[in-house]
């Protein structure tokens, strides 16, 4: 087998990929499944988008603005920033990759678990990683002077990436500390970029942007994938000091962001129905989803986000075996196969609809009482 090829088996990377796992337990291709393993917002797309799409398609026909102006100044209206401190990108993904050209060569730390892109950025651009590890049960930095020692920890490290709220823990590391970490880490010239893929999902008042101006060190990196549903088009942004975007921008091929994608920015901002019942949706299925999982009798880490990181009560080795026995009842969850710290031994659960959350949570204690029968290989 050719070594570009992954074998039959491999653990798949990202979320929403299914075929591996039904093949590596033994399941048809074919087997039909309930998707929680990618985190989106089931509300969307928003409901304009189609017909929106069907007439600007003779907008394929012409090159994007190479500057995106119009889009980076929606950005820049809708965050409180100036246009010169947006940067649009081919999702969150190309902005981690960006970041870590901005920083070619030179050690990285990241904090983990962590999402995967920020070792494979870094690999890509030949920076020299090391892991900072987030430990259970929060997966969160500690005021002082835990803070301290970790930020000693970074040793020649010159960037720091990290997500908030984190993927795949679904933890907010706190403002206070935040901050305390944007002052250690500008004492010691060490960049921190800050994944806010998830932030959507929080209060507007947990947002980082209002620092930009005061800790010129901080690169922020958002996603309008998670919120809207679009993880077919790609679109994101890289918010930082106007030097900072400017330096990246050399790293950045020529219309990476597609014509379509680029003109959809202004329109997803203004939407603020959208926004409205995206937000009474999370204020009330999160919480009861969070103590539907307790009341089951797993361990779940307090989300801040759209997904929860849960444990089987009797440890990893149940836990991985929760995942074939919710594939066979047409469940896909999230391996953690790979994530630092974690190695297979939870599973991460996406928020979904009221009716999806409760046939998820019957399929989980199906599942958990033939673990705990001794049933499941």
């Amino acid at each position: 087998m050719s070594p570009d090829v992954p074998p039959s088996n491999h653990w798949p990377l990202h979320g929403g990929e299914a075929a591996p796992l039904l093949a590596r337990f033994g399941l048809p291709a074919d087997t039909p499944l309930r998707d929680v393993s990618a985190n989106l917002n089931p509300l969307g797309p928003p409901e304009w988008l189609p017909e929106w799409l069907a007439e600007r398609a003779a907008d394929l026909g012409r090159y994007p603005d190479p500057d995106y102006a119009a889009a980076r100044a929606a950005i820049a209206a809708h965050e409180g920033v100036t246009p010169e401190q947006v940067r649009l990108t081919n999702g969150g993904a190309e902005a981690i990759y960006l970041s870590a050209a901005l920083h070619a060569g030179r050690p990285a730390a990241i904090l983990e678990p962590g999402f995967a892109e920020y070792r494979r950025a870094c690999a890509a651009h030949g920076l020299p990683v090391q892991g900072l590890p987030l430990v259970a049960p929060d997966f969160s930095p500690d005021p002082a002077p835990d803070l301290e020692a970790l930020v000693a920890g970074l040793g020649e490290a010159e960037v720091l990436f990290m997500g908030r709220p984190n993927n795949p823990t679904a933890t907010l590391v706190p403002r206070p500390v935040m901050e305390r970490l944007l002052e250690l880490t500008a004492a010691r010239g060490c960049t921190l970029v800050v994944d806010e893929a998830f932030i959507d999902f929080v209060d507007d008042a947990e947002r980082l942007t209002p620092w930009l101006e005061r800790f010129e060190h901080l690169i922020l990196l958002r996603s309008l994938t998670k919120w809207f549903t679009l993880p077919g088009l790609r679109l994101g942004y890289l918010l930082a000091a106007p030097a900072r975007v400017a330096a990246v921008g050399a790293f950045q091929p020529a219309w990476s962001v597609n014509q379509l994608a680029a003109d959809l920015v202004a329109p997803l901002l203004a939407d603020r129905d959208f926004d409205a019942r995206t937000r009474a949706w999370l204020a009330a299925e999160r919480p009861a989803m969070q103590a539907a999982l307790s009341d089951l009798g797993l361990r779940v880490v307090p989300s801040r986000a759209n997904f929860f990181l849960v444990r089987h009560p009797q440890g990893a080795a149940a836990t991985a075996r929760l995942l074939p026995a919710l594939l066979r009842r047409g469940w896909l969850a999230r391996h953690t196969q790979g994530f630092a710290g974690l190695d297979g031994g939870w599973l991460r659960l996406a928020l979904r609809s009221a009716e999806e959350n409760r046939a998820l949570c019957q399929a989980l204690a199906a599942a958990m009482a033939e673990v705990d029968r001794g049933e499941t290989p």
